[in-house]
């Protein structure tokens, strides 16, 4: 069987070394293949690989990496026509239709590594690919360590701040999936409930090729670091072991936080950093709406829970949705400075307007069903109109405040200021608890679905 010419490319992945490259590059150079690997966040297109390759791949594990597909995928198709195109990650399946009309003669979902392997194998083997109905793969899979040696240097990625210094960040993955059913997860359609895990020594290979390219702080990127608490929890202490000095980020439900609040002190005393949770809003109709399995007042118990164990929790919202209000909204900002969380917020979280993905749980409510309009493909988004005319351009306002604020790189409090008053929220109260944003570690590339 002839080895087979690969190139996986990656769009954007939030400001991290792609997992999604180097670990398929791992199985498919085992094979024999010829990879090149391409992260066009922080490196151009290559046009000799591109123009050899048998096989162009393309990682699409969220929804703005699919969008800049789109915009690079007549370049690749003109470069090389007779290249066999296929899109893998989270967004893939879900939007199998449009990818197929801009190219793509295979779809691959959940876990695609081993699917990856053996449409390399049919196309050295003299196949076209056998191009068929978007494959969605949750076999359980035996690891391999990641394959990062061409990928670009750590430092071309986002670092971590704290108290005024910055860190050099690692990215891995222990798990994939999820336990949960949350209405407006991607994950949701395409693992359904189920997460799988990457095996302990195979992630702390992975940290420990990191941390010799200079990594002093990993984020892990599971989808919720607490789906298998044990298996997180050997992979934190083993890492503490090996690299007593090195720090971590993770995210966490915040069902999880209270489930497994015992668990918190040693996240502490591991090196961990900050807990980012997709808190979504402080609303508990639209909580239960998004099947988000806490309420506001778990939210408190979980705040209050990581600040006694010395955690950061780093929060994630949705602000705009069908059912916020101008009132509600303004109630959002004033919760948010009475808890101390002004600073402690990027501001891009007070900004994000609800997505509804194809596949999306969210066309379960009839609400939903009657108010969002036909399939935009090329935003990848049923589009819907907030009842109040005025919410839309507010949130536009405030999405191109944060763009300007932050290329003049002021202060989160400074632009929470500024989303008070724009918002039409009164007089900032000077008393509200403001801490030292220098205190906060944070990463320099903001999280966000």
């Amino acid at each position: 069987m002839r080895s087979v010419r690969v190139l996986l490319i990656s769009t954007y992945e939030l400001g991290r070394q792609p997992f999604g490259l180097a670990s398929p590059a791992a199985w498919l150079k085992a094979e024999g293949h010829e990879v090149t690997l391409a992260d066009l966040s922080c490196s151009p297109l290559p046009a000799q690989a591109l123009a050899r390759a048998d096989l162009v791949a393309f990682f699409l594990p969220m929804h703005t990496a699919t969008r800049l597909f789109l915009q690079v995928a007549e370049r690749v198709k003109a470069a090389n026509p007779r290249a066999h195109l296929c899109a893998y990650g989270l967004y893939a399946p879900l939007n199998d239709a449009l990818l197929r009309q801009a190219g793509c003669a295979t779809t691959i979902g959940g876990e695609f590594e081993q699917p990856l392997v053996e449409l390399a194998r049919r196309l050295a083997a003299g196949s076209d690919g056998a191009a068929g109905p978007p494959l969605v793969s949750l076999e359980r899979q035996q690891f391999r360590v990641p394959d990062r040696a061409s990928l670009p240097a750590l430092a071309s990625y986002a670092s971590l701040v704290m108290n005024g210094s910055t860190r050099q960040v690692g990215y891995t993955e222990a798990s994939r999936g999820c336990k949960h059913l949350c209405r407006h997860c991607p994950v949701v359609p395409v693992y359904q409930g189920l997460f799988r895990i990457v095996q302990p020594e195979v992630v702390l290979a992975d940290i420990r090729q990191q941390v010799a390219a200079g990594a002093q702080h990993i984020t892990f990127g599971d989808p919720d670091f607490f789906n298998g608490p044990g298996h997180a929890m050997r992979i934190v202490e083993a890492l503490h072991r090996e690299w007593p000095r090195l720090t971590y980020d993770a995210t966490i439900k915040i069902e999880h936080l209270l489930d497994h609040r015992d668990l918190l002190s040693r996240l502490d005393s591991t090196g961990c950093l900050f807990v980012t949770s997709a808190v979504e809003s402080l609303d508990d109709d639209i909580l239960e709406k998004l099947a988000k399995g806490h309420t506001f007042a778990d939210f408190i118990e979980a705040l209050h829970l990581t600040r006694a164990a010395g955690l950061p929790l780093a929060p994630t919202f949705i602000p705009f949705t069908p059912w916020t209000t101008r009132d509600s909204y303004r109630s959002f900002l004033r919760q948010l400075a009475d808890l101390d969380l002004s600073s402690q917020v990027a501001p891009i979280q007070l900004a994000i307007r609800l997505l509804i993905p194809e596949g999306s749980l969210l066309l379960d409510l009839p609400e939903i069903r009657e108010m969002v309009g036909p399939y935009d493909a090329r935003a990848l988004a049923y589009p819907w109109c907030n009842p109040d005319p005025s919410l839309d351009p507010l949130s536009a306002s405030i999405q191109e405040l944060i763009k300007r604020q932050e290329r003049r790189r002021a202060s989160r409090v400074e632009i929470f200021r500024q989303i008070w008053d724009l918002a039409g929220n009164g007089s900032f109260p000077e008393d509200a608890p403001r801490p030292d944003r220098a205190t906060i570690p944070y990463l320099t590339e903001p999280w966000y679905c």
